[in-house]
């Protein structure tokens, strides 16, 4: 990753992500809408929502709660700065962990026991999709020497690659997308903190969130909305126009299967979350990394 690479991307992701992840979230809630027989809102009502908090009175029952949330929202620009450079795959996973850490303290700081609820819960989801997260890195890593010769975190090597990640990785795919709806709080797994008003009246990490700082978190949620999304891309795409057509028709199969769940399935109890998670984790793993070796040894 070159700097004119690394500043072109900085500008390009802090300037577009949150205009595609805005418009992701429009169309979730149309689509959520129809699912359940309703109208629902324009495609650019999120817009509308950010804007309306910005406009309000900034109020803060911690003064250091903003400073957290900033920090959190830097955090994550720079996660997906890194990963659409084609830099360290890593050092990405390792930047968005401190974005969630930053996100649950900024909950901490308020001392309200509904926000300190919803950061525990925030924490157990971490903990559950966490292992996913980095063994996939290593498999990762696995994948691209066995495809490439060369073992790399560099996310840039997949465009030097004939076919596509998810040859060499379909389980650790398949894995990626059950901690997927972890990330995309979507329901079953949306325990801390849910983007539907119909989930719970207290809203959990965020409840003594309100103005700027929860129009910040929102536009958090689209910068990670973005960079997760990427993650399917990468699993899709190769060195080729055909590639980057499948990567973006696969990502928006994997949304619409994720709102598809979203709207079907009730909210589990964080012991089956947990348990859920690290089961798909080790079989998809362990499973893949044994082909992995069988196939290409």
């Amino acid at each position: 990753m070159t700097p004119l690479s690394f500043i072109i991307s900085l500008v390009a992701f802090t300037v577009v992500a949150p205009v595609i992840g805005c418009l992701i979230a429009g169309a979730d809630r149309i689509v959520t809408a129809r699912l359940q027989g309703r109208v629902g809102p324009p495609l650019l009502q999120p817009y509308y929502d950010v804007r309306k908090l910005l406009a309000k009175e900034k109020l803060s029952v911690n003064g250091f709660q903003g400073f957290y949330i900033g920090l959190s929202l830097a955090f994550a620009i720079c996660a997906g700065v890194f990963f659409y450079a084609g830099g360290n795959f890593l050092l990405v996973v390792f930047v968005l962990i401190l974005s969630t850490l930053f996100f649950v303290v900024a909950a901490y700081s308020t001392r309200s026991p509904f926000a300190e609820i919803g950061a525990e819960r925030e924490i157990i989801q971490t903990m559950s999709y966490e292992p996913m997260v980095i063994l996939m890195t290593v498999t990762f890593y696995m994948a691209t020497k066995a495809l490439f010769g060369i073992g790399t975190f560099n996310v840039g090597a997949v465009l030097a690659l004939d076919r596509p990640l998810i040859v060499a990785l379909p389980l650790v795919f398949i894995g990626l997308l059950f901690i997927l709806t972890i990330k995309l709080r979507k329901s079953p797994f949306d325990l801390s903190y849910s983007h539907h008003a119909h989930q719970e009246l207290v809203k959990g990490i965020s409840t003594e969130m309100s103005g700027r700082t929860l129009a910040l978190v929102e536009i958090t949620h689209w910068y990670e909305t973005v960079i997760f999304l990427g993650w399917v891309g990468l699993f899709l795409v190769w060195g080729s126009w055909i590639g980057w057509v499948v990567a973006l028709l696969g990502i928006i199969c994997v949304y619409l299967l994720e709102i598809f769940i979203d709207n079907n399935f009730a909210r589990v109890k964080w012991q089956n979350m947990v348990k859920a998670s690290w089961a798909v984790t080790l079989v998809c793993v362990i499973a893949n990394m044994a082909l992995l070796t069988m196939l290409f040894t």
